[in-house]
């Protein structure tokens, strides 16, 4: 789950990490209350989304007056901004950061990760901080510090100094970093982030290391633990789909492509994507129905794809282990009476109970085609959503 950068902040600034002084508004008039409350020679309107990139298209500006906050405050709510993070749909502004602002002198790239092939949190630095990183990784990888942490132990003092070094810090700054990147670890592994970045980390006029901005991302299975960070969701950051999908307990990412995806298992579900594009297909999603869907959840996860109306086809692949395939294949006769379907489907399936499921399908009176394998299964689908794209 994403959050907004001032809920970031918040966040760190309990662990005793600095941040700018600010605040949220949700209205322009607001904003000119806020700068006032701030009394600084120079405030910073920040966009609120759940995407980077938002000072180069206009959702970041200066103002060096209340009443000038105000003004790009009217401006800047209600924008669409479109940013490499947002793809072509962008996001529309509905809050922004008032934010003092800071006499800067340098700024750091600073982020806490979960390193899967390590097998452990890893931190990264860069003295290219406010740059993208991943064009920094692209162009200067050797730009980039990592540290990587052990569990058991945490970040120790000794890797703090030869990150800080490594940024070329000033002798007085490595102390201040020191008790700085702890504070960030600790924000880091006790809200169970899968991402803590801070891009840029600057360092000020008067010698101090501030959080500029912030963003974190948490594992959705910890939420349960921490029901103060599930309560910052932002449905209005997420696609509609993705919400509904969720109500159901359905994992479902929308794309761009026209042929809809219905799989148990993430791994089968990349498989399912990559034989579609090998087909000359594009996926619409990757909808995972889980391993216990039952034949109502099926039926759920039929509306959500035919919610979108770039689906030209569905493409149904399915093993049947703890999800039988009979109950896969009652869902789905179930959902195309119900929802009458328009669009070719095309199912797959193997496991539990596969010759009872197609048995189903085939006496449904429906036109199903099914398959005899993924790559039978993904030329159907792609011949049927109208051939290569």
């Amino acid at each position: 789950m994403k959050i907004h950068e001032y809920q970031a902040k918040s966040i760190l600034a309990k662990f005793g990490v600095p941040t700018p002084r600010g605040e949220v508004v949700f209205k322009k008039e607001d904003a000119k209350t806020a700068a006032e409350k701030l009394g600084t020679p120079v405030v910073v309107v920040k966009a609120q989304i759940h995407a980077g990139g938002r000072g180069k298209a206009g959702g970041v500006k200066l103002a060096r007056s209340a009443e000038q906050a105000s003004e790009l405050a009217g401006q800047i709510l209600g924008m669409k901004l479109v940013t490499p993070q947002t793809g072509p749909e962008g996001r529309i502004v509905h809050r922004l950061l008032i934010e003092e602002g800071l006499d800067i002198k340098r700024e750091l790239y600073l982020s806490i990760l979960v390193d899967r092939v390590a097998e452990a949190p890893v931190f990264m630095a860069s003295a290219a901080g406010g740059m993208e990183i991943e064009e920094v990784a692209k162009e200067h990888p050797e730009a980039i510090l990592r540290e990587t942490i052990h569990p058991a132990t945490g970040l120790q003092p000794y890797q703090i100094r030869k990150l800080a070094f490594g940024l070329g810090l000033a002798p007085e700054l490595v102390n201040v970093a020191v008790p700085f990147f702890q504070s960030l670890y600790r924000a880091f592994v006790e809200t169970d982030a899968s991402l803590l970045e801070i891009n840029p980390c600057v360092v000020t006029g008067d010698g101090r290391l501030v959080a500029l901005d912030a963003k974190m991302v948490f594992d959705d299975n910890a939420l349960g633990r921490h029901p103060e960070i599930r309560d910052m969701r932002d449905l209005d950051e997420e696609t509609p789909l993705e919400v509904e999908a969720s109500k159901f307990k359905l994992n479902y990412i929308k794309l761009d492509g026209n042929v809809a995806c219905m799989v148990n298992g993430a791994g089968l579900a990349m498989a399912t994507m990559d034989i579609i594009k090998l087909s000359g297909g594009s996926p619409a999603n990757f909808l995972d129905v889980g391993g216990g869907a039952s034949a109502e959840q099926v039926k759920n996860a039929f509306k959500i794809l035919l919610g979108d109306p770039n689906v030209r086809a569905v493409f149904i692949n399915i093993f049947g282990g703890i999800l039988r395939c009979d109950v896969l294949a009652t869902g789905v006769v179930n959902a195309a009476h119900d929802l009458n379907i328009k669009v070719p489907v095309v199912v797959r399936m193997e496991g539990t109970n596969v010759e009872k499921g197609k048995e189903i399908l085939k006496t449904s009176g429906l036109n199903f085609t099914v398959a005899a394998g993924m790559k039978d299964g993904a030329e159907k689908v792609v011949a049927l959503a109208g051939g290569a794209r």
